[in-house]
């Protein structure tokens, strides 16, 4: 262990007549004078050093002491501190017992610290604790406004998707409705037509079952073997004019409506023919008859017997040949159709 240095010098002499550093002077100590330690002094041991007086800085000694402490409780919180940090843990105040002064390290003395240097520490101690601990408070207030402002921006964004879901199932929702209901106005359009379509069947057949009361065929038991505008030699127009029912010769011919007899006798290649003209104006031509049964400016019914099939004129074999001019026009018309269109069907 080193040897003890020399006492500091005292930077002043007090005067005997103030109160000494430690108390007022006593009687029994003689005249105070000023100690310079000398080797034989110190040889002498504590018997001679204790007849003398050193003058002490008490303020100097006890910030040294003061500030020895003040670093020592530093070291100790810094320490704690940093073990909170570390383990999560508040840290802990901590409670130091009284350190004896740096003077009394120095020349051999052990005297206790005065209250007031230990006061001295102890608030150092408790101020640096309290430092901390406000630290500590201020960075979990921080921590949890990060996570409370964090828990915000997720909520929201949880919100916006959530909101964006709910509007793209909404836009489906109504796209499916629409496509829905697109669906069901082409369905009922096409119902409604259909049924339209239908019904005008239905009246279409209706009429034509009513006209069919109203008109006839103008033969029975025949077989047809030629056709309008079928094509031949055999035609003068290069093409077939009218509908031919084969029958045998003496086959009945009847008056397809009612109308009257505008025409009745022999017409060259046509034969033996009579003209029937209905109420509204078209002809039917009954040609190639074996006889004729009724004369011009007669009038007839539907179904009433008007001839007879036969084999005049420019002809192969027995038939009717049946013509219709609408209007009276000379150029014909497809008899097969015609006669379809009057609930017919040949």
């Amino acid at each position: 262990m080193a040897s003890n240095r020399p006492a500091p010098q005292a930077p002043f002499a007090p005067d005997a007549s103030e109160p000494f550093a430690y108390g007022a002077p006593r009687a029994e100590d003689g005249a105070w004078e000023e100690w310079n330690p000398t080797e034989e002094s110190v040889s002498l041991g504590p018997a001679a050093r204790g007849r003398h007086r050193v003058a002490k800085q008490r303020g100097g000694g006890l910030a040294r002491s003061s500030t020895v402490l003040g670093v020592g409780v530093i070291a100790a919180v810094g320490a704690g501190g940093m073990a909170s940090a570390n383990t999560g843990k508040p840290p802990v105040s901590l409670a130091l017992p009284d350190l004896p002064s740096v003077d009394s390290l120095i020349d051999g003395h052990h005297h206790t610290e005065t209250p007031a240097a230990s006061l001295a520490g102890v608030a150092t101690a408790t101020a640096t604790a309290a430092s901390d601990d406000s630290t500590a408070d201020a960075g979990e207030a921080l921590r949890s406004r990060i996570m409370a402002q964090a828990e915000r921006q997720q909520s929201k964004a949880d919100s916006r998707a959530t909101a964006a879901a709910v509007a793209k199932a909404d836009q489906q929702a109504a796209d499916a409705a629409a496509k829905a209901a697109k669906e069901a106005s082409e369905k009922a359009a096409a119902a409604k037509e259909k049924a339209e379509a239908d019904a005008e069947k239905k009246a279409e057949a209706a009429r034509l079952a009513a006209l069919a009361k109203q008109y006839t065929l103008p033969t029975s038991s025949y077989t047809i073997t030629s056709t309008f505008g079928q094509a031949g030699s055999m035609w003068s127009s290069g093409y077939h004019t009218g509908l031919d029912f084969a029958a045998p010769t003496g086959t009945l011919i009847k008056a397809i409506h009612s109308g009257t007899i505008t025409e009745a006798g022999w017409a060259g290649a046509y034969g033996y023919r009579t003209i029937l003209t209905l109420d509204d104006g078209t002809e039917l031509w009954f040609c190639h008859q074996s006889s004729i049964s009724v004369s011009a400016g007669q009038k007839v019914s539907t179904g009433e017997v008007i001839g007879r099939v036969g084999a005049t004129g420019n002809v192969t074999g027995p038939h009717l040949h049946l013509e219709v001019h609408p209007g009276g026009q000379p150029t014909g018309i497809d008899p097969g159709a015609w006669l379809r269109g009057k609930g017919l069907n040949p």
